[in-house]
């Protein structure tokens, strides 16, 4: 593929003095500030809702994400030390998987639909069409909440729609073009990490599936075209800069899909395993060479493979519901952190023969069914609210695991590195290191995402030469402790739970 632009290419300075980072996550977005050293400063958050119109159905308003991105970058700027001051540029790295319909001046024409949307389920069918080698060149399982099923759905419900639009946009090169305009350098594009995430990539050509998309009948002009995640694709209008309390003409960077983002930000090493827990969960593993062999993959494992931030490629294990889980249970039982937290302290592992399933929205690795559902299970008379609470953090560090068994095998001994908003509470970090068994390492940066986004700033506006910033150290190692064997035989129990669910679907 030839893959728009190189790093720096346009617009690049000398030097960078200070970036800007942007996360525009399912639930928040998150902002923060970085220096030329790779260390991020201050951060900001926004929490913004998530959209169930119907049960299978999960959108967003975009004009939410831009009010949020609003108030998290002038947070920023109303701090004392004006972290803003001497702006070099943005990057945006967000939420894989959904899609914004937008005019051709890039406003959105619907709700945006996000990946844990099931409403595509029977457009599955249309990929089934494909020939062998087709389905082989997309190298993912085929789930509903993707661009291609999405984009199929809504052009079948809602052609009038579909047909006013210019653009099908991830939700991060839409905040992107809401920053440069429709009349950027290089006008709404999207890059490879987030693209590749669509059920519309073409693995082996390195490019949109042109096959793929005739077959869904969508029309091409749809697709942006495809740039690097590090190059400069545009700059700040007067309006988005006015809106922010930023300079005009700042320059703007591609930016990549979360999870990418994450894996470059946490300077994870060749032979480890990236674990990042947000809303969901994604176990990353790096794959060697510039290159992915198709023939070697195993999408109906529910193992994806995608483009990395920049070069390569990599394996993932996707687990649809960690922090959507915990949220849901938590208002639920009416129930705060602390509290929870607390349960984790007051009861054994195991909660007692309780066990949570936490599939709100199906899973994806590694069951492939979205029509699983979430429950407690095995719980009497003699169990407490605390049973119930505990067996929440079980189910979905069990769910994590088995995603991990299913990516890397159960037998594995390297360390895991934790990264994302989900994993800053010790007591979870412990419960995580003895269900898998395995040491888990705290990365020195718990928003390695935004850290990723700014590397690809740094990257962009100073190129390649020099030797970059240090790389990430753990800041904390959880170990596997006495309570490891019983959290073995409780996932085991757990595991048993969830066939006798499924066979009873």
């Amino acid at each position: 593929m030839d893959i728009t632009g190189t790093p720096g290419e346009t617009g690049a300075h000398d030097a960078a003095e200070r970036v800007l980072a942007l996360d525009l996550g399912t639930g928040s977005v998150k902002a923060g500030v970085m220096g030329p050293d790779g260390r991020l400063g201050e951060t900001a958050a926004r929490d913004y809702p998530l959209l169930t119109p119907g049960e299978d159905r999960a959108e967003a308003d975009p004009a939410r994400w831009w009010a949020a991105t609003r108030e998290v970058v002038r947070e920023l700027r109303a701090l004392p030390s004006d972290p803003l001051d001497d702006l070099s540029g943005v990057a945006i790295a967000g939420q894989m998987h959904g899609v914004v319909l937008a005019d051709g001046q890039g406003t959105p024409l619907r709700p945006a639909v996000l990946w844990p949307d099931r409403r595509a389920q029977q457009q599955l069918t249309r990929y089934r069409e494909a020939d062998d080698a087709a389905l082989r060149r997309l190298g993912n399982p085929l789930v509903p909440g993707m661009m291609g099923p999405i984009l199929s759905s809504l052009r079948a419900d809602e052609p009038e729609v579909v047909a006013r639009a210019r653009w099908a946009l991830s939700p991060k090169d839409w905040l992107r073009t809401r920053l440069t305009g429709p009349e950027g350098v290089d006008g709404p594009c999207a890059e490879p990490s987030d693209a590749s995430a669509t059920l519309l990539w073409d693995l082996e050509a390195d490019d949109w599936h042109d096959e793929i998309v005739e077959l869904l009948a969508l029309p091409r002009g749809l697709l942006p075209p495809i740039v690097r995640s590090e190059r400069i694709v545009g700059r700040l209008t007067t309006s988005a800069a006015a809106e922010l309390q930023l300079i005009p003409d700042t320059p703007v960077i591609a930016g990549a899909a979360d999870t990418a983002a994450a894996l470059r930000g946490a300077d994870t090493p060749p032979g480890a395993l990236q674990l990042g827990i947000g809303t969901g969960a994604q176990w990353v593993r790096p794959l060697d060479g510039a290159t992915v062999d198709t023939r070697t993959l195993e999408p109906e494992q529910g193992l994806h493979c995608y483009r990395a931030a920049g070069e390569g490629w990599y394996a993932m294990a996707a687990v649809q519901n960690a922090g959507l889980a915990f949220e849901w249970a938590w208002e639920v039982l009416d129930a705060g952190w602390d509290e929870a937290h607390r349960a984790l302290e007051a009861t054994e592992p195991g909660a007692q023969g309780v066990v949570f399933l936490p599939f709100l929205t199906g899973e994806r690795t590694p069951h492939l069914d979205p029509g699983l559902r979430a429950a407690w299970l095995g719980a009497g008379r003699a169990h407490r609210r605390a049973h119930l609470l505990r067996a929440v953090f079980e189910g979905v560090a069990f769910a994590i695991r088995a995603a991990r068994d299913a990516l890397d095998g159960p037998a594995r001994d390297a360390p895991v590195r934790l990264v994302g908003g989900g994993t800053t509470e010790p007591r979870w970090q412990a419960l995580l290191a003895d269900v898998l068994d395995t040491e888990v390492q705290v990365v020195d940066e718990p928003e390695a995402t935004l850290r990723g986004a700014g590397l690809l700033a740094l990257s962009a506006l100073e190129g390649e030469a020099g030797p970059g910033p240090s790389p990430l150290r753990p800041r904390a190692t959880q170990r596997p402790g006495p309570n490891a064997p019983a959290y073995q035989a409780a996932f085991t129990h757990y595991t048993e739970r969830v066939h006798a669910s499924r066979g009873a679907g």
